[in-house]
């Protein structure tokens, strides 16, 4: 994400941004809210000029439009970000329309109040776009699972199957192995960092061939165990401490870390809270050092007073993706929860 412009009067003001990656589409699907003011260029159609006459024949024209957003749509596997809402400022005002936001999409974000768990979120996003990408490559005999982590889990990028053919006289294993060299090869691109695990030896076998045929990316790999492929894979390899160097700066490893520790700190009656009604009240006594919320609270609203409140008292907001497994857990808890600075007694 690349900040272009920032005009704030107190929390009030216009931030404008460049959306780099499909995670800073994420980030803006949480950063754009109902009733902001969103600004960006957009297809509108309009009357032919050569055929006034004939009002039918209509095409597209690029203008910049102003909307005030009642939709925010955001769809991991189609690259895009669709805000839907009525045109405020340019041609065709008091009509909707919707602004599609792609990667490479400049956009100007208005609001009457920018939380401080907003900004902070502008500023993990430009952070995170300067750090390597993460590849997790999963392989045992015959099966294989490719992935790219993301800020808000691990997207999918391949799934790869050997085939039988028995009796054909083809060694079957090592053209296994070559496609998923290969698929691994053009996940990572150029400078991503590869994580390859997996149980038995399967892994060891692969990565001896990537070391003869992909040496770049051989360079670029750190060896790991799990006891199975696909997403439980996924998510036992973000859990291991031995990939802590290569994970520690990414987002998703910050929340299933902060989870770790808020499920320790339950399970020996320690410093947290958990729940509306008990949050609250350490909030109220000012104990909240860090406080963890559901991405889906936050969209459905209720929650600014909270954070406001924490972010006054110099406790900090995570607000944790609800597509991958820490913001599963902490759905269990309804939500919402917090690491204290000291230990708040609950009424009974």
């Amino acid at each position: 994400m690349r900040v272009l412009k920032k005009n704030l009067r107190g929390d009030e003001g216009e931030i404008a941004l460049l959306p780099e990656s499909l995670d800073d589409l994420w980030h803006l699907q949480h950063l754009v809210e109902r009733g902001d003011l969103v600004f960006a260029l957009t297809h509108r159609k309009m009357p032919a000029i050569a055929d006034k006459a004939r009002p039918e024949k209509m095409e597209r024209k690029t203008v910049r439009l102003g909307i005030k957003v009642e939709d925010v749509e955001f769809h991991t596997y189609s690259n895009w970000l669709r805000l839907h809402g009525v045109i405020k400022s340019g041609m065709d005002v008091g009509s909707y329309h919707t602004l599609n936001i792609e990667v490479g999409t400049e956009l100007s974000i208005v609001k009457h109040r920018w939380r401080p768990d907003l900004l902070q979120r502008i500023e993990d996003a430009v952070a995170e776009s300067n750090r390597p990408r993460v590849v997790l490559a999963l392989v045992e005999e015959g099966e294989a699972t490719i992935g790219v982590l993301r800020q808000f889990g691990v997207q999918m990028a391949a799934e790869l199957r050997a085939g039988s053919g028995k009796g054909d006289g083809q060694d079957h294993r090592a053209a296994f192995f070559f496609d998923v060299a290969k698929a691994i090869d053009q996940a990572a691109g150029e400078g991503a960092q590869v994580i390859l695990a997996g149980p038995g030896f399967a892994k060891e076998d692969l990565k001896r061939l990537i070391d003869s045929s992909y040496p770049d990316l051989a360079a670029r790999i750190t060896m790991d165990d799990a006891s199975s492929v696909g997403r439980s894979g996924f998510q036992e390899v973000l859990r291991r401490g031995a990939v802590k160097t290569v994970l520690e700066s990414s987002r998703i490893a910050q929340e299933a870390k902060l989870i770790e520790e808020l499920f320790r700190e339950i399970a020996t009656d320690g410093r947290a809270a958990y729940g509306l009604k008990e949050v609250q009240s350490a909030v109220n006594y000012g104990a909240v050092e860090r406080l963890l919320v559901l991405d889906e609270m936050v969209r459905r609203g209720g929650m600014d007073q909270m954070m406001r409140e924490v972010g006054n008292a110099r406790g900090k907001v995570v607000v944790f993706s609800s597509e991958f497994e820490p913001g599963e857990r902490l759905r269990s808890l309804g939500g919402v929860a917090a690491l204290l600075r000291f230990k708040v007694s609950q009424s009974p």
